[in-house]
């Protein structure tokens, strides 16, 4: 239904439509005692503010249609909350906190959204690009260039490097004391997946792995990624060190990661499952029910 423009005039005059509001590539979220949610605006209410061409359509969901909206002004918006506590967060830090559903909405209203404001003008010719397709596509108003502009992702790999009894992991400088996670890269153009895995955790690491197999993979908007999780294996007597990209790298073991360092990624991520099923393959008790495991901020109890 991108295409059809009375269709989507028309959903947006209906009461279940929903604006999924964006401040400088920030979300909004509303804090419901314990519980943290997406906050949404009605269409009908602040539609006609915005433009529909400036809107994305991004679907259906739990029977109401949303469309994400780029936020010029934050108290408009606050206002609309008046009994509720709101605010625009930053999804990296509050998506898993969220029903993952919600965060998956968001997550595509966000990356839309960033994908749109870098595209004003023609790559090719330069010349202003107008939104078509409810915001999926951005048309070069050049009519001797007409290139039509599509979203697109930067594929990148995260892996987990073992040698059955031993995780490798790594942590950069910048990151709090004891925080350490799996190894990931950009994927380079005219490269595989499995090269790609292969070339960064050797750059990475100074490790050379022996196989990699496909484990699952994460969307990852900031800006515009694909997390592609594989595992790999390395043999016991490869020593690793670290690049300038990290400043430590190491082998961890099973026992290590019960007592409480290195501290690991949040459950919610692709490299904590990667890591938790190595863990769960090699141990009676699964990684989420160890009480000395330690996620990056906090202990588990």
């Amino acid at each position: 239904m991108r295409k059809d423009d009375a269709w989507i005039a028309a959903v947006l005059e209906a009461e279940d439509a929903k604006l999924v509001p964006v401040w400088q590539s920030r979300n909004l979220v509303q804090r419901e005692s314990e519980r943290l949610a997406a906050a949404f605006l009605s269409a009908t209410r602040f539609g006609p503010a915005t433009p529909a061409r400036e809107l994305v359509l991004l679907g259906r969901f739990e029977s109401q249609t949303y469309f994400a909206a780029e936020v010029t002004e934050v108290e408009p918006v606050l206002a609309a909350f008046p009994d509720a506590d709101v605010k625009f967060e930053d999804l990296r830090l509050v998506g898993g906190l969220l029903e993952a559903q919600q965060a998956g909405v968001l997550a595509y209203a966000r990356a839309m959204l960033y994908w749109r404001q870098r595209h004003r003008f023609c790559g090719l010719c330069g010349a202003p690009t107008e939104s078509g397709s409810a915001g999926h596509v951005m048309k070069c108003t050049n009519p001797a260039c007409a290139t039509d502009h599509f979203p697109r992702l930067d594929p990148a790999i995260i892996v987990l490097v073992t040698d059955g009894e031993r995780a490798l992991l790594g942590r950069q400088a910048s990151w709090p004391e004891g925080r350490y996670s799996t190894i990931a890269g950009f994927v380079e153009p005219g490269e595989s997946l499995e090269d790609a895995v292969a070339r960064e955790v050797l750059e990475e690491t100074g490790v050379r792995i022996l196989s990699a197999d496909y484990h699952s993979s994460q969307p990852w908007p900031f800006p515009s990624s694909l997390m592609i999780g594989f595992t790999a294996a390395a043999g016991a007597d490869q020593l690793p060190r670290a690049d300038e990209e990290l400043e430590d790298v190491r082998w961890f073991t099973r026992d290590e990661v019960a007592a409480g360092f290195p501290g690991l990624p949040p459950p919610q991520s692709v490299s904590y499952r990667l890591i938790e099923d190595w863990y769960d393959a090699g141990t009676s008790l699964p990684l989420r029910e160890t009480p000395g495991v330690r996620l990056w901020g906090s202990r588990r109890r």
